[in-house]
């Protein structure tokens, strides 16, 4: 008798509950059931019999809007997200532009909004991002990951498995708020190749106009539009307030919380290395600016990467954009320097099987008619939540998907597969919980960045067959996009609600 390997056996993911509060239904369309429920009990009691008719216009205007959705987003949600966009267009707050000389607070940064309160200091090469907003600081460590889709299976097994007992106990750890993991793909320069060949050319006394090195340069020249790279990035967040005695330990303030920073970042490292994952490097401010900087303006990505090691990275007054617009009557871009983008949320992971790197369509996602690579940024935010309140939480959406399961029972209505899947996935999360294994809150954002509005459209469709060849959907976040851009842009630990 033969069994499988465990490596063998693919993945499945859980997805996320369709049950809402009852019967799928969000608080936005509650409450306008609610509201249509009232008026038309206002006219009844106002009018008699005849305020049903007078009152139709009003009652059945906010009852369809319930129950509707526009996007795949419920109606009345993704009205008063554009009812606050065009607020915000009314205000002027949806464009902003650097200037120079104009006195600003010290310590602040260049970034929309609350954001420009968020500081960033750094220690012995490694930056803290201090965001005083929810008392946070992150530490971001650039992933060593080359070649894990060339390992072979029972590699790749034991590369993910190590990395979930790095993530494993957090859930227990009372001073992580989230764990972000970035995947950023980006054109690149071949500066090393070309180094390399005027190095070999000069070492060996080569003819630079001989016909074999004039072919080798072309060949260069014609490769390098195609050349992308691939990086991946951890920031663990850290909660100061749950750390607070620590913190007072330390000496408090500033330093305090650098030191707290430093420490963290030690032991994370140290449990990268057992889990067989290396830490390329600990980014510093100025690695941190040029993340954003190249996130805004893309066409700057040469000149960053070319730079020599002691010039590496971007000031930090340069982090953000010189210029950001959300477009009128156009809810999901946003436009930057030299950029424009959309970014998704992604709503729906695969239901079927899934294979270890089963996010390989999306990394290496191509352009649908010239091949180029996407230019893209994938974030998945992780918050750890204790056991406790996981369990606490399932027992929760089991007495909802009871609850709707008798109403669906006393209308007559059978419950659909997808029911199904909800409580089997429900069954699933807490065998796993009582396994040992950590639960997480996760929302993953994917922005997809081009020179101009028709690149950008023939991109999201390259990038949405990645995630259909992925078994993902992906839903793009209309009227938010410049809240969902600076999720991406700037990885210190943020996320939306």
């Amino acid at each position: 008798m033969t069994s499988t390997p465990e490596y063998a056996r693919p993945v499945r993911l859980p997805h996320r509950s369709r049950q809402g509060i009852v019967m799928g239904l969000d608080p936005w369309q509650i409450a306008f059931l609610a509201l249509s429920a009232l008026i038309l009990l206002v006219f009844v009691n106002r009018f008699g019999p005849l305020g049903l008719l007078y009152g139709a216009p009003v009652y059945l205007a906010f009852g369809v809007t319930a129950v509707t959705s526009i996007q795949g987003i419920s109606t009345p949600r993704m009205a008063g997200l554009w009812l606050m966009k065009q607020l915000r267009h009314r205000t002027g707050g949806t464009t902003q532009k650097f200037r120079p000389e104009r006195a600003r607070l010290a310590g602040t940064l260049n970034l929309p909004g609350i954001r420009a309160s968020i500081q960033l200091w750094e220690t012995d090469g490694v930056a803290a991002v201090y965001n005083p907003l929810d008392r946070s600081v992150s530490v971001i460590a650039e992933l060593e990951v080359q070649g894990f889709l060339m390992h072979d299976l029972p590699e790749r097994f034991d590369l993910a498995e190590q990395f979930d007992r790095i993530l494993g106990p957090f859930t227990q750890h009372p001073g992580v708020k989230r764990v972000t993991l970035q995947e950023r793909t980006l054109p690149t320069t071949i500066r090393a190749a070309r180094e390399h060949f005027d190095e070999v050319q000069r070492s060996h006394g080569l003819n630079p106009d001989s016909p074999a090195a004039a072919n080798y340069r072309d060949v260069m020249d014609g490769s390098e539009r195609f050349e992308v790279a691939h990086r991946n990035y951890l920031v663990l967040t850290l909660d100061l307030i749950a750390l607070g005695a620590q913190l007072k330990a330390l000496g408090g303030g500033k330093e305090a919380i650098v030191a707290l920073a430093q420490i963290e970042a030690g032991n994370l490292a140290d449990a990268l290395v057992a889990a067989k994952i290396t830490v390329r490097t600990w980014l510093s401010a100025r690695d941190v600016a040029a993340l954003g900087r190249l996130a805004f303006d893309p066409e700057f990505a040469a000149i960053v990467q070319n730079r020599p090691d002691n010039l590496t990275g971007v000031d930090p007054i340069a982090i953000g954009p010189m210029y950001l617009d959300e477009p009128k009557g156009r809810n999901g871009v946003v436009v930057t320097d030299s950029g424009v983008h959309t970014t998704m949320w992604i709503h729906e992971w695969p239901r079927s099987d899934s294979p270890v790197g089963f996010l390989a369509p999306v990394v290496f996602a191509r352009h649908p008619h010239t091949g180029e690579a996407i230019t893209h940024i994938f974030s998945i935010v992780l918050t750890p939540v204790p056991v406790s309140k996981a369990l606490k939480r399932i027992r929760d959406e089991k007495k909802v998907w009871r609850g709707n399961e008798a109403l669906r029972a006393k209308r007559g209505a059978d419950g659909s597969a997808a029911d199904a899947a909800d409580w089997r996935a429900l069954e699933q999360q807490e065998q796993e919980i009582t396994n040992g294994h950590g639960e997480f809150q996760y929302g993953a954002y994917l922005t997809v960045t081009a020179p101009d509005q028709e690149r950008l459209d023939q991109t999201i469709a390259g990038m949405r067959n990645a995630l259909s060849r992925a078994g993902m959907e992906a839903q793009i976040l209309y009227c938010q996009q410049a809240e969902a851009l600076m999720v991406n842009a700037v990885p210190v630990g943020l996320g939306m609600k």
